[in-house]
């Protein structure tokens, strides 16, 4: 009877692994390869624990896997480039690429606080777009609480630095960044006003999800 439960746990335990470390189709990394590897390369700019201190670079911490190696692997293959990502991106394999961000997206956000008045615009246009200019509900993708969808490879928002975030929507905006599907981002910002990309940059700062 000990043998037989010891047996039923045991293949459990695998499943559970299995199911954990192929979640989506998407196959983790090692986390402590990648620990190692993000304290050798990556803390100089997103910190050991992936909160960046510095606004223009994007916090990693709790960040989906799925969304942060499509990132990483175009960094590398030259499909997306930025002048200090793509030459640390390069030189690392595939499997450097996975364990580190299994690494980081099981470290804990720190989150963020938002400037009130432009929160106030920022929550609106997050929540419900601009009917009149036709910019649609952030919220669509991202998730009403800023969380993303892991297996659309929509990456969570919520306590991004505002600097960050108002940074990339413009760069969408202004076609410096193209690898989104379909152009979905491009074709967003393209209607976005300079003071509405502030607004929800602060608003997606103060997001949390304690």
């Amino acid at each position: 009877m000990m043998k037989t439960w010891l047996i039923s746990v045991s293949a459990a335990a695998v499943l559970m692994s299995g199911a954990a470390s192929a979640a989506g189709g998407f196959e983790l990394g090692d986390p402590k390869a990648g620990e190692a590897k993000a304290n050798a390369i990556c803390q100089a700019c997103h910190a050991a624990d992936g909160n960046s201190i510095v606004p223009l670079w994007p916090k990693l911490a709790g960040q989906h896997p799925e969304y942060a190696y499509k990132q990483m692997m175009q960094f590398k293959n030259g499909e997306r480039y930025n002048v200090q990502m793509t030459p640390m991106a390069m030189p690392l394999t595939e499997q450097e690429v996975r364990d580190v961000v299994t690494y980081y997206s099981q470290q804990v956000q720190t989150g963020g606080v938002a400037d009130r008045e432009l929160a106030a615009l920022g929550q609106k246009i997050y929540r419900a777009g601009n009917p009149k200019s036709g910019v649609p509900a952030c919220s669509g993708c991202h998730g009403p609480a800023g969380m993303g969808q892991a297996l659309s490879k929509f990456p969570r928002l919520a306590g991004q630095h505002a600097d960050y975030v108002k940074q990339t929507l413009e760069h969408f905006r202004q076609g410096e960044r193209a690898n989104d599907p379909n152009g979905m981002m491009r074709g967003v910002t393209a209607r976005m006003t300079d003071q509405e990309i502030a607004a929800v940059a602060q608003y997606i700062q103060g997001l949390r999800n304690d």
